[in-house]
């Protein structure tokens, strides 16, 4: 079967009135997919460093986490609705089968996001492509994007305290 026929879905935006710090990712892997969760494979650091920048109980019941983000400010989501991928790595994603999801959209209907974080290169690149274009100018003018590590478990070449110092920028 050729590669691109692994298709992957991403989840809803995790958004509400509250937030003000939008974290994107690019596609989910595939143990975040299985668990129907962002986040979920074992070794990402995502929730350490999260608990680290914002107080979010990382060990927490996945409701808890929720709450707690929700509490926060931040919502989460990824840049690609979908896309054919082989495995969970960012290079692996077939570029001529991206879907973006509607990130500029969701910017517009949620004026208190003030910041958005983008969790590693690829998410960087595809907010590039596919969702500075499409920003409105008043959008482009209130939100301040900062491109971030990768908590992936393959950016092995950030520790946890850097990471965690280069996120802080979220708060």
């Amino acid at each position: 079967m050729p590669r691109h026929r692994h298709r992957h879905r991403s989840f809803p935006p995790l958004v509400s009135s509250r937030s003000r710090v939008l974290v994107l990712g690019s596609l989910p892997g595939a143990e975040s997919l299985a668990q129907g969760r962002y986040y979920a494979h074992p070794r990402n650091r995502f929730w350490p460093v999260l608990g680290a920048v914002f107080g979010v109980r990382g060990e927490a019941p996945w409701d808890e986490r929720l709450a707690s983000l929700d509490a926060c400010g931040v919502a989460l989501w990824d840049v690609l609705g979908g896309a054919a991928r082989v495995g969970s790595l960012d290079t692996s994603i077939v570029r001529s089968t991206e879907e973006p999801n509607d990130v500029a959209g969701l910017l517009a209907a949620h004026p208190g996001i003030l910041r958005v974080g983008l969790n590693g290169r690829k998410a960087e690149a595809l907010f590039l492509r596919w969702v500075a274009p499409q920003l409105a100018p008043e959008v482009a003018s209130r939100v301040r994007v900062h491109p971030l590590p990768s908590t992936s478990p393959a950016n092995a070449r950030f520790r946890l305290e850097d990471l965690v110092r280069a996120w802080a920028v979220l708060r």
